[in-house]
């Protein structure tokens, strides 16, 4: 707004609104919006304002978030999150992080907390810290996940290798039970109900926030069978036959599943740390006349830092002093290192030639261009692909299909086979194999996968949109050679005339020895692999 008829505008426009009473203030450039019930909605008042020619200022929050398990886990609570007004959120579950794009002054913090709390999660804003402890964080759940794969196998692999040896496949027929029922449902129960117990909190939690999950189709699928189990050892049916070797086995795979969705977890975050790694910790900084080391986070702009030959750049800033070249390729995929002379640019993390550079800060912490590119990067990560948006409408729908199938699957092989136990073990197999893991893990992590090997490429991928569009390029166009050549200039062949190839080589090495010229260093490096004597 630049004078008071904006500021009417906006305030007749508004008011038009249905439901909507509208105070606009110039000075402080608010406006001051109250809704009836029935009212617009706080997306249609940002609409109106857009189209009035102005914008309302958005702003970006980021929750980590504890507790999913699958792909209706994070579905289901992206879709309690864009119920909100004015909010536009974004659920990863191989990031395990919320993004969520919101008008401030609708809707604060503590609510977006509180309705992932509602849905049966814990939440807490993500910031750099919790970033910089998120990949201790989920080593540490690997290792757990590891301990409880290891004491389930050990208590399944008694009842599962006796499964192995009660059916003769040359005869067809069923030999008698190795194990004790009673030591059978010793050796299950503490898998079911001790390392299982984390599928029945997560189904409860599900079902209590409204929707079903996998942990709910596992809960489901090996109560069955132990239950069934468990009442034929209770009532003494020795002719009934016992599945605790089935719901022990899938639990354990289950567990299995989940230490490997853990490892992979761990290593969505590698992409990002190598980043944060190129940036030096340390810093040389004149103060009071001494050039004494500090840690990088400490300076601020205007500061006067010296960097030497061959050690990478702490922070942004502009040289003052000094004369050397700098190797910018992780920032503009250019290989080729750039002249740095006083009053031109230099950014962190860039690695220093051969001379010393004297310079002076100006974009430190967060505002620095290397920043700039982690934070580009994780939003890149935590975006969403067409084809996720569909897995996800999928995923939104799949367990109440499978349990509906499973519960027909029972129905009918009792009502046409007769076997209830045969029956069971069919509807327990529907339940069991259709966990929706992968609809929520596999897209999200090649997407993570692709956009950190491509940073660390120097290739930004701006949103996981253009990463799925850049299957259908065709033609691609680049500036120059130097940002798809390794930079490295390599001595191929050499025509000598009035002498031989040997002696000529060895003269131009020799002239070339004090140079630090790209070409020089080629001709220099293929005369020593040619152990010449210069």
């Amino acid at each position: 707004m630049t004078c008071a008829a904006c500021a009417t505008r906006i305030e007749k426009v508004l008011n038009r609104l249905p439901g909507v009473m509208a105070s606009v203030n110039l000075a402080r450039e608010r406006a001051q919006v109250d809704l009836s019930p029935g009212a617009s909605s706080p997306q249609e008042v940002v609409a109106a304002i857009t189209k009035a020619g102005f914008s309302v200022p958005q702003q970006t929050t980021e929750l980590a978030i504890e507790g999913m398990t699958c792909a209706a886990c994070s579905t289901r609570l992206e879709k309690l999150l864009n119920r909100l007004p004015g909010v536009e959120a974004v659920v990863n579950l191989a990031t395990e992080r919320a993004t969520l794009l919101h008008t401030p002054g609708v809707v604060d913090p503590a609510q977006l907390l509180a309705t992932v709390e509602r849905a049966g999660f814990v939440g807490r804003l993500a910031d750099d810290r919790s970033r910089s402890d998120e990949k201790a964080r989920k080593m540490a759940a690997g290792k757990a996940e590891l301990r409880r794969f290891w004491m389930a196998a050990a208590l399944s692999l008694p009842l599962a290798a006796q499964m192995l040896t009660m059916f003769d496949g040359g005869s067809g027929q069923a030999h008698q039970e190795l194990l004790p029922r009673w030591l059978q449902l010793a050796l299950a129960t503490p898998v079911q109900f001790w390392l299982g117990w984390r599928f029945y909190a997560g189904a409860w939690k599900a079902l209590r926030g409204g929707g079903a999950n996998m942990d709910l189709l596992v809960a489901l699928g090996t109560s069955m069978a132990y239950g069934f189990s468990l009442f034929v050892t209770v009532s003494g049916a020795a002719h009934l036959h016992v599945y605790f070797e089935a719901s022990a086995a899938v639990i354990t795979l289950v567990l299995l599943g989940k230490l490997l969705e853990a490892r992979a977890k761990a290593r969505t975050t590698d992409a990002i740390e190598a980043l944060v790694r190129l940036q030096p910790k340390t810093a040389r900084v004149e103060r009071d006349g001494k050039l004494i080391e500090l840690d990088a986070a400490l300076l601020i702009p205007g500061d006067i830092f010296v960097v030497r030959p061959g050690e990478n750049l702490p922070v942004d800033g502009q040289v003052i002093d000094g004369a050397s070249t700098v190797n910018e390729a992780m920032l503009t995929g250019e290989s080729m290192p750039v002249a740095k002379q006083p009053g031109a640019r230099v950014f962190a993390a860039t690695a220093n030639g051969e001379g010393m550079l004297r310079c002076r800060a100006s974009g430190v912490g967060e505002h620095t261009l290397l920043a700039g590119i982690i934070r580009m990067v994780a939003e890149a990560q935590g975006s969403k692909a067409p084809v996720q948006r569909l897995a996800d409408r999928i995923s939104a729908i799949f367990v109440p299909i499978v349990c509906a199938i499973a519960l027909c699957t029972l129905l009918g092989w009792w009502a046409f086979g007769g076997d209830f136990s045969v029956a069971l073990v069919n509807a327990v197999a529907v339940l069991v194999i259709a966990c929706p893991c992968a609809l929520g893990l596999a897209t999200p992590t090649a997407i993570m996968v692709a956009t950190g090997q491509g940073a660390t490429a120097g290739i930004l991928i701006k949103n996981a949109e253009a990463l799925e569009r850049a299957e259908k390029i065709s033609v691609l166009a680049v500036d120059k050679t130097g940002t798809l050549t390794g930079g490295e200039p390599v001595l191929t062949d050499l025509l000598p005339l009035a002498v031989s190839a040997d002696e000529a080589l060895a003269l131009a090495a020799a002239l070339e020895q004090g140079s630090e010229h790209p070409l020089a260093k080629a001709i220099l490096q293929h005369a020593q692999v040619s152990q010449l004597t210069l």
